[in-house]
């Protein structure tokens, strides 16, 4: 497999749980938790990528390489973007976009996302699962995909889609919808000419930043991981049940 770079985004000012990189889970940093995950990786380079003096002494206290970038960024891909061109990475070096909000990322899944990029024909990729639950499917800050006959992503969105014109039809729609997760593979060439493109109106719509990639022609190739990863962390209630899932695989033992 080629070599590759993991970059974690972080941001403090979240809308939905401000400070969030910084809060606590377990005795640690969630973004400590997300470093921790793709140090196991096989990535060459993890950096945690920050606007914020805060998290950015944080993430040097606990070891991880970390770079202040641009506050006014209004993605993890322009931060990322931002990040290639400060260390120099060749077009066609492969990073992976581990956000950071998903402290249950199994490294190997990190893997074989960087992995998808193998074929010359894949310019970009992310992974994605069946739903657990009906439940999870309609829950608007789980982010649906839905994709072709290649496994290439036609469309991302928050809501229940495909839309269900009968209630026949709803377990139709969540069998053919898949949970994604919070994870992309790309070229650094290629990730300069998305932030380089204007702001698709789906993507303000959504707020969804791989819209924009989609507007542009750009395939995306979504991959089926080989299990589950854990629950990302957008609210209070997913904290506390990451919490309670890393305390409990800490009792358990390795």
């Amino acid at each position: 497999m080629s070599s590759f770079a993991v970059v974690i985004p972080a941001r403090y000012a979240s809308e939905r749980l401000p400070g969030k990189p910084l809060r606590e889970i377990a005795g640690k940093f969630l973004v400590q938790h997300v470093f921790e995950r793709a140090t196991e990786s096989a990535a060459t380079e993890v950096i945690v990528a920050t606007d914020d003096e805060r998290i950015l002494k944080a993430a040097e206290a606990f070891g991880a390489t970390a770079c202040m970038t641009d506050s006014r960024h209004r993605s993890g891909t322009e931060r990322l973007a931002e990040v290639s061109r400060l260390r120099n990475w060749p077009d066609d070096r492969i990073v992976v976009n581990l956000q950071g909000d998903e402290p249950l990322m199994p490294p190997e899944l990190i893997n074989q996302c960087a992995a998808l990029l193998q074929s010359a024909s894949v310019a970009m990729a992310t992974l994605a699962s069946p739903f657990a639950s009906a439940e999870v499917f309609n829950d608007p800050n789980i982010v649906k995909v839905i994709v072709d006959s290649n496994d290439d992503a036609i469309y991302f969105s928050r809501a229940a889609i495909p839309y269900s014109r009968s209630p026949r039809a709803r377990d139709l729609a969540m069998g053919t919808a898949m949970h994604h997760h919070g994870i992309y593979a790309y070229r650094t060439g290629l990730l300069q000419k998305i932030v380089a493109a204007p702001r698709s109106a789906i993507e303000e719509c959504e707020q969804l930043e791989q819209l924009r990639a989609l507007e542009m022609g750009i395939r995306i190739r979504v991959g089926r991981p080989a299990r589950r990863p854990g629950p990302g962390v957008d609210t209070e209630a997913d904290l506390a049940e990451v919490e309670r899932l890393i305390e409990a695989r800490l009792e358990d033992g390795p």
